[in-house]
């Protein structure tokens, strides 16, 4: 049985887009049958893997409406084992009308479950908010990565996050688990970035993943050729750190 994982904070630019695009295709390159879901209206996580939003005709705005199956949205991507069902700007209408349904919190969850048979992982790209997007991504997930900027405002907020994942675990999925905390955007030069990496691994200290993600050229450059950074620039600090990364995931979950 494959594992759903969220990738989420309502912070916007902490890493979370360039965290789902290149963590999926690590797992991928490690021969790890990969799907992600983009549930951002923003779609950064479709054109990141170089499709054209323009273009798409089924994603997850129709899978959250219930009126396809899963399998009908999903597109296969350039990198090797990684699927994605994409997004689109229609997205942003569908919190307003889910507003009404009952069990709109599950939605997303009824709609990909069956999908954990054909897949080793599952990642959700959420949107820079907590509104019902996200609340359907954690209601699905079994885990939750929350990428942490290594800024002065990286704690802010970050107990927000906690209390959504707090009630979500107590009123619609008590199996929700907190995969790890992601140090990103992390840059050795600064003294501030340094404070923030002993600040979160002292109060956090076992949620944290060892790997921290490093400020890297590569790594912003991309996404704008709608590549992930390991078609890109294999050899980059930024492919080792996510292959890093997706190594500790699969020994955690192995």
């Amino acid at each position: 049985m494959g594992k759903i994982i969220a990738i989420a904070n309502q912070k916007g630019g902490v890493g979370k887009t360039t965290t789902s695009i290149n963590l999926a295709a690590s797992l991928g390159v490690l021969e790890k049958k990969v799907l992600l879901i983009d549930a951002d209206p923003q779609a950064n996580a479709t054109s990141g893997l170089g499709i054209d939003v323009e273009t798409v005709e089924f994603g997850t705005y129709q899978l959250l409406e219930h009126s396809i199956k899963a399998e009908e949205a999903i597109i296969k991507t350039s990198s090797p084992n990684l699927d994605i069902i994409p997004s689109h700007i229609d997205l942003v209408a569908i919190e307003i009308e889910l507003v009404d349904q009952d069990e709109r919190e599950y939605m997303l969850k009824k709609a990909i479950t069956h999908l954990k048979k054909k897949y080793d992982y599952i990642l959700i790209d959420c949107a820079p908010s907590l509104g019902l997007l996200t609340l359907n991504a954690l209601t699905a997930a079994d885990s939750v990565i929350i990428p942490i900027q290594c800024e002065y405002f990286a704690l802010e907020g970050l107990g927000k996050l906690l209390n959504t994942i707090k009630s979500v675990q107590k009123i619609h999925n008590k199996n929700l688990d907190i995969e790890g905390l992601l140090l990103t955007m992390y840059d050795s030069r600064l003294r501030l970035s340094n404070q923030v990496v002993d600040e979160v691994q002292k109060h956090f200290n076992e949620m944290v993943f060892t790997t921290i993600i490093q400020r890297n050229v590569r790594l912003s450059e991309a996404p704008s050729y709608g590549e992930s950074i390991i078609n890109y620039d294999a050899s980059s600090k930024g492919a080792n750190n996510y292959l890093s990364l997706a190594h500790e995931i699969i020994k955690k979950n192995s």
